[in-house]
């Protein structure tokens, strides 16, 4: 297929899915959005995923302790909670999804339908084509601001459904650059790193299924790199190789090997949260996982129980409150910090510090992409092979990285690209339209984008190609982040293990308490470790 071609197929598909029915108009995303019942499209998913509409176990009243979330941090404390004899709640705003060798589970990156997008009816993905879409629950959840798009995950698992899978511990000077004395390097790289890496069975690509013509954009990168006079490295990812294999030699219908990835993968290749940490939890009889349950508010009352505002639905919309004697908070960086804002500004829990709210980051997330790039590769793999560091300005590295949704090679190659930034902001509650904000600058991403530029662009000399390609409107897109940290920093917001300063039983246990970069590597490892360091010692201490 030439170029042309693609772009015209491209486009036919755009069109295609903006003739859709919308099932409502689209919404905002600047705060949680209420529930609404299911719409009529639901049937066309009742017929493709039945399991997304089982009914979800029903919160008790009260519980000894309620995590809020079940992505990495909070998957990793309800397990220790659980394994600690603590009856544990697990709320999750998504739903749970189900793998299966054969089914399409997940949608696809090019034309996705309700099952890959959170509650909206549009969305604009990497390849810059506009998805129209039914309003339903899926993976993903684009929360829109001013001048910066988040993307996170919105079901059973977090973003371990939605991420590229890379699991990887930063360079020690990256790491003091940004935790200083708050987090001791030795510590997290002798015990809780390896305690994460053996609980995820991280590991790099394997050399057999890097050869595979799949993997030809991966070789390509590679081999530009080094004539850039850059060392590619292999990098852990958190995919289960033998799954992957089987998708190659046709006993499983592809996933991972055809760029399927950002909005999750229906056979299990990602070895995500739902295949390890969240069943072992629920394995001990002590925790119970309630999807489909959205936190609004939080509060505290005079006897010291939390208290623990939901929403849910099993296609009727339903309000409760429950109460806990420990609050977890796991709704990850947007999620956390919206609920500690909104309390503060309410008055709900008037004894936050000054600290909530502040230290958010976009971990120095861009994505780019290079034309040209030919390779004797076919359809691109999700899975990243390798990444490259870079000093010689602000710090940096670029991942391997695939386009999204391309079914045939037509010599694009797409990079993650990470820098050690220093841009910060901070969240504001809004009581004329009750939401809470978040104010990142307009040129929040300049230098990150000045200093990838410059690696990207000294990469595609070395290799012959082209910075940027049709459709992506740029040849680095720093217009969003799908790595937020910060809001509730640890040792400031709380104290060094995660402890809210002025709550007793209230704990942030996410990226909400990492200063905004995770150190220009991916922050998944470390959240997850954080979480394991942090809940061993609230057990230990008994607070």
């Amino acid at each position: 297929m030439q170029r042309r071609d693609f772009f015209k197929a491209a486009g036919m598909g755009a069109a295609v899915a903006a003739a859709t029915p919308l099932m409502s108009t689209s919404i905002s995303h600047a705060a949680p959005a209420p529930l609404r019942e299911l719409p009529m499209g639901a049937d066309h998913y009742r017929a493709l995923v039945p399991e997304l509409f089982a009914p979800s176990p029903t919160p008790p009243e009260h519980s000894e302790a309620i995590v809020v979330g079940s992505g990495f941090g909070a998957s990793a404390t309800a397990l220790r909670l659980a394994q600690s004899s603590t009856q544990v709640t697990i709320l999750e705003r998504g739903l749970r999804w189900p793998h299966d060798p054969q089914r399409e589970i997940h949608t696809s990156d090019m034309l996705a339908d309700g099952r890959g997008v959170f509650r909206r009816t549009s969305f604009t993905n990497l390849t810059g084509l506009p998805v129209v879409c039914d309003y339903f629950s899926g993976v993903l959840d684009a929360t829109d601001y001013e001048h910066i798009s988040v993307w996170r995950g919105a079901a059973v698992g977090g973003g371990s459904i939605i991420f590229t899978g890379v699991m990887i511990a930063p360079e020690r000077r990256f790491f003091d650059a940004v935790f200083g004395n708050s987090l001791d390097y030795d510590e997290m790289a002798s015990t809780w790193y390896p305690k994460v890496r053996q609980m995820l069975r991280l590991s790099p690509l394997p050399e057999d299924i890097y050869q595979t013509p799949n993997f030809g954009h991966s070789r390509r990168w590679d081999q530009d790199a080094r004539r850039a006079g850059f060392d590619p490295q292999r990098i852990d990812g958190i995919w289960n190789w033998d799954v992957v294999r089987s998708e190659l030699d046709g006993r499983t219908r592809a996933s991972a090997t055809v760029g399927d990835s950002n909005m999750g993968n229906s056979n299990g290749a990602k070895f995500d949260l739902t295949q390890n940490y969240i069943p072992a939890a629920e394995a001990t009889g002590r925790a119970t996982v309630c999807y489909g349950h959205q936190v609004l508010a939080i509060s505290r009352e005079r006897d010291g129980r939390y208290v623990v505002d939901v929403e849910s639905t099993d296609g009727v919309l339903a309000r409760k409150t429950l109460t806990c004697d420990r609050l977890f908070l796991g709704a990850g960086s947007i999620g956390t910090s919206e609920l500690l804002v909104r309390a503060q500004a309410t008055g709900a829990l008037p004894n936050l510090n000054e600290h909530v709210g502040k230290g958010w980051g976009t971990n120095g997330d861009a994505g780019m992409v290079r034309s040209f790039g030919f390779s004797d590769g076919t359809a691109q793999a999700a899975p990243s092979a390798s990444r490259i560091v870079d000093e010689s300005g602000m710090p940096l590295s670029l991942e391997n990285w695939y386009v999204p949704g391309l079914p045939v090679n037509i010599g694009m190659l797409g990079t993650l690209g990470m820098t050690l930034d220093s841009q910060r902001a901070d969240f504001a509650y809004d009581g004329g339209s009750d939401r809470v904000v978040l104010n990142w600058p307009k040129n929040g991403n300049d230098a990150t984008v000045e200093a990838l530029r410059a690696v990207q662009n000294k990469m595609a000399f070395a290799g012959t190609t082209l910075p940027s390609a049709l459709p992506f409107a740029k040849d680095v897109n720093s217009s969003f982040t799908a790595h937020p940290l910060g809001g509730a920093v640890l040792g400031k917001a709380t104290d060094g293990y995660g402890r809210v300063k002025g709550y007793d039983g209230l704990y942030v246990m996410d990226g909400a308490a990492i200063p905004g970069s995770t150190g220009t590597v991916n922050p998944s490892l470390t959240i997850t470790a954080l979480a394991e360091r942090n809940i061993a010692q609230i057990i230990k201490s008994g607070r």
